[in-house]
């Protein structure tokens, strides 16, 4: 799956909740996106809810052979900022439909299980999605917000090519979960991968070396997560072009082996 997916993603998660205030504006920076080279979007049934989807569909239809398109599935919104689990068979099942028809797809590339249902035995919740990856609708499967044993788990029912986590310089309490899936050649998806608030300030960890690179904090968070391992797969989210070339352009940094040693100790 690698060889479709490239370091630099869009729209992960720019619409959390209500309809889009600027729609033209996203359908142009997904446009934007994939001029610029970007081969996988990354997104989720409930952003909106659903609205992601129906961008993407507006904007990209119909799809480049090239460019993977993956969603999420598995959890409810019942309200603003009120993120429920749901791993009942019968509701992914109807999310997977869904995703589909909002995507315009006949075969999901990439579908992942947003939350893990602590009500529902895993191997229900994902013996639903391989049900579904038999009848041809999605095409691999991956996992979001677990622990290396739910990893291992996962393994042992079906075939997971992806994990996202969140994980950025200042965050990385799921490096055990990185170090796994490099050593089993398992893509690694870290949500909210620039964690530039903090690291951002002035007299911050990442205000001398941005200073040095002609970068901004934000391209140095990006590049400090490429040059953390090859299995790396950011998926940064932006309402604006130019925000978005700057997130393309962070591929261009190179930190060395003291750069990349002084912002991991810093931050």
């Amino acid at each position: 799956m690698y060889g479709k997916m490239c370091h630099a993603f869009v729209y992960s998660a720019s619409v959390v909740s209500g309809l889009d205030p600027h729609p033209d504006e996203a359908v142009r920076v997904l446009r934007r996106a994939v001029e610029l080279g970007i081969t996988f979007i990354d997104t989720a049934d409930a952003y909106g809810p659903c609205v992601n989807e129906q961008l993407i569909r507006k904007a990209l239809h119909p799809y480049a052979d090239d460019l993977v398109i993956a969603t999420k599935g598995g959890v409810t919104r019942p309200g603003p900022d009120d993120w429920r689990p749901s791993g009942r068979p019968v509701f992914l099942r109807q999310r997977v439909e869904l995703s589909l028809r909002h995507l315009g797809l006949e075969c999901i590339d990439l579908y992942q299980l947003h939350r893990s249902d602590p009500d529902v035995p895993l191997a229900e919740q994902l013996g639903a999605l391989a049900q579904m990856q038999q009848e041809g609708k999605i095409r691999h499967l991956g996992l979001s917000e677990v622990t290396v044993e739910q990893l291992k788990e996962a393994r042992t029912h079906v075939d997971i090519v992806s994990v996202q986590n969140l994980y950025n310089l200042a965050n990385r309490s799921a490096e055990d979960v990185l170090t796994y899936a490099e050593a089993e050649n398992i893509a690694f998806i870290p949500w909210f991968p620039i964690a530039t608030g903090e690291l951002a300030r002035p007299g911050g960890p990442l205000d001398g070396p941005s200073r040095l690179h002609d970068a901004s904090p934000a391209q140095l968070a990006l590049a400090w997560l490429l040059r953390r391992s090859p299995v790396m797969l950011p998926i940064p989210g932006t309402y604006s072009a130019a925000h978005l070339e700057e997130n393309v352009n962070a591929a261009l940094v190179r930190l060395n082996d003291k750069e990349f040693e002084a912002l991991t100790a810093a931050a």
